[in-house]
């Protein structure tokens, strides 16, 4: 029989995660509880808060003693990110629920990110209407909007516990196992308007036995393909978007975050590099755009999403940092330029077309560049031409067997 683990703050959230707990249990399922509460629990748990912050050297008495809510709630989170992926590791339980606030919902991610990708995680959370990126991560985590406060019992609550509790027992009961082939692995990272380019470059590769998977690179997308990369899932990398740099510098909002094309330089995979998507920001509607920016060049992708083309002071930044990540590949690297243009706007005739500015990136990445473990291939077409996309699969695969 399956055991789900159900993640509570018992001494606040006692009587809601029991009733988790029941609905479970009358499924036919095991639980195992794991409580993430600071004082009195309302009833026993598999897993006590004492087990938990020793796992880190700590004392719940003593956390009591401080009654500081924001120190009791740091422990108990670097806590959990320890002890559910030592839990799920000792077969102690197969899928993780848990219920709460902002507080109860900081604490159960924190652990929930940490278990591999296809073990089923729900977090049922008054976060989830917003911005759930702090807790989701770069994981698969299933966040649930409580509606009403995770406060007691009620009409509302008990249908959204009983859809989350049904929900997680379908994908336990009805687990799939996917059988892995022998296709070596290769992570390729897209933007709508590269996407030409990485779809010819994605067939290019699947003709020849390799099978790719594709991130978008919108924050979330090149953060989970780094963390993927990093824990050896990838033979090789096709990072053809690099656009997320273009975020992080200068406030657009698709960042992801300061390591970005650090991975496969650092673990000695295989990679081939280019500079997809470099001639943009992004923001939000237009009225969100930040006030220093307002005489500049913008495009309306649509009407959530604007453009900004980067100038030649921004194109002089990005060429400098993504020389700086280009010399930390501890392996042979590939850098190839399609000097024509980096994207589906900037083409000639295109609204983004910038011939001084992309030239010097160019220049400047070339002139930064330290590592005799890049090779720089210049290409007088644009990113978006099987000529392109072929040459960079190729370069790819010349690269994996060697």
């Amino acid at each position: 029989m399956k055991t789900v683990c159900v993640i509570g703050t018992l001494d606040t959230k006692g009587q809601e995660t029991f009733y988790i707990k029941e609905l479970i249990e009358k499924l036919n399922l095991n639980t195992f509880v794991v409580d993430v509460g600071v004082f009195e629990s309302e009833f026993k748990a598999d897993f006590t808060n004492q087990e938990l912050v020793e796992l880190v050297g700590e004392d719940i008495s003593e956390i009591v003693k401080k009654n500081d809510r924001a120190h009791a709630t740091e422990i108990l989170a670097h806590a959990m990110s320890v002890a559910l992926p030592k839990l799920f590791e000792e077969k102690r339980f197969d899928a993780v629920i848990s219920l709460g606030g902002s507080g109860g919902t900081s604490i159960a991610t924190s652990g929930m990110r940490n278990l591999p990708i296809g073990v089923p995680k729900i977090m049922i959370s008054t976060m989830a209407s917003g911005n759930t990126s702090p807790y989701v991560g770069t994981s698969d985590i299933i966040m649930v909007p409580s509606i009403v406060d995770v406060a007691g019992l009620n009409i509302i609550s008990r249908q959204i516990f009983n859809n989350a509790v049904h929900a997680l027992a379908g994908m336990v009961n009805y687990e799939t196992k996917l059988e892995a082939d022998d296709k070596p692995l290769i992570a390729a990272s897209m933007f709508g308007l590269t996407t030409p380019a990485v779809s010819s470059a994605m067939k290019y590769l699947e003709e020849r036995g390799y099978e790719v998977l594709v991130f978008h690179a919108t924050g979330t997308g090149g953060r989970t393909m780094e963390n993927l990369v990093e824990n050896g899932f990838f033979k090789g990398v096709l990072d053809i978007t690099t656009t997320e740099w273009c975020d992080e510098l200068f406030d657009g909002v698709l960042n992801a975050g300061p390591n970005r094309l650090e991975a496969a330089g650092l673990n000695a995979i295989p990679q081939v590099v280019s500079l997809g998507a470099m001639d943009m920001v992004n923001f939000g509607p237009f009225d969100t755009i930040p006030e220093k920016y307002k005489d500049r060049t913008f495009y309306k992708h649509n009407p959530t999403v604007t453009l900004m083309r980067t100038g030649i002071e921004e194109n002089k930044l990005l060429g400098e940092k993504i020389a700086e990540k280009l010399n930390m590949a501890k392996a042979e690297t590939v850098l190839i330029i399609p000097t024509r243009g980096l994207s589906g706007i900037d083409i000639e005739g295109g609204p983004f077309y910038g011939k001084e500015e992309d030239e010097v990136l160019f220049e400047t990445i070339k002139a930064n560049l330290n590592n005799a473990n890049v090779k720089v291939i210049e290409m007088d077409v644009h990113i978006n031409t099987d000529e392109f996309a072929h040459r960079a699969a190729q370069e790819l695969i010349d690269l994996i067997e060697k």
